[in-house]
């Protein structure tokens, strides 16, 4: 097993403890609402300290349920984890671009790394292949 393989097997590993202990070890089971987002938590601390406040903005949006709230959260969080994706891939593919160019110029010897390197950098920009 590579180090990577391990690294990312214990980053997995350490996500799923996250989201398994809470459950496992009942915490939050003596509140009402055990898991309540953070809105609902500082609106209800702020209630217990001001009774008489007054929200000095109002939602642009009121979703008509939770379930739909609950999937558009769910649609922004697919979105942000897609960019990422994409963000990511994009630089590995770069990444091995340049590595396959400095490898093609190590085996021909017309031009250095750097020169290699910066013709596959205006090749994919150029959309050339």
């Amino acid at each position: 097993m590579s180090r990577n393989a391990k690294i990312n097997t214990l980053l997995l590993l350490i996500v799923a403890a996250l989201a398994v202990l809470p459950l496992a070890l009942g915490l939050g089971d003596d509140e009402k609402e055990p898991f309540a987002g953070a809105d609902a938590q500082a609106e209800t601390a702020i209630t217990e300290i001001e009774p008489d406040y007054e929200p000095w903005f109002s939602p642009l949006y009121e979703p008509p349920s939770g379930e739909i709230e609950s999937a558009l959260f769910a649609l922004q969080a697919a979105l942000g984890a897609g960019v990422l994706a994409y963000y990511f891939g994009l630089r590995k593919g770069r990444r091995q671009g340049a590595d396959a160019a400095r490898a093609e110029a190590e085996r021909t010897g017309t031009a250095t790394a750097e020169q290699a390197v910066d013709e596959e950098h205006t090749r994919a920009g150029t959309g050339q292949v």
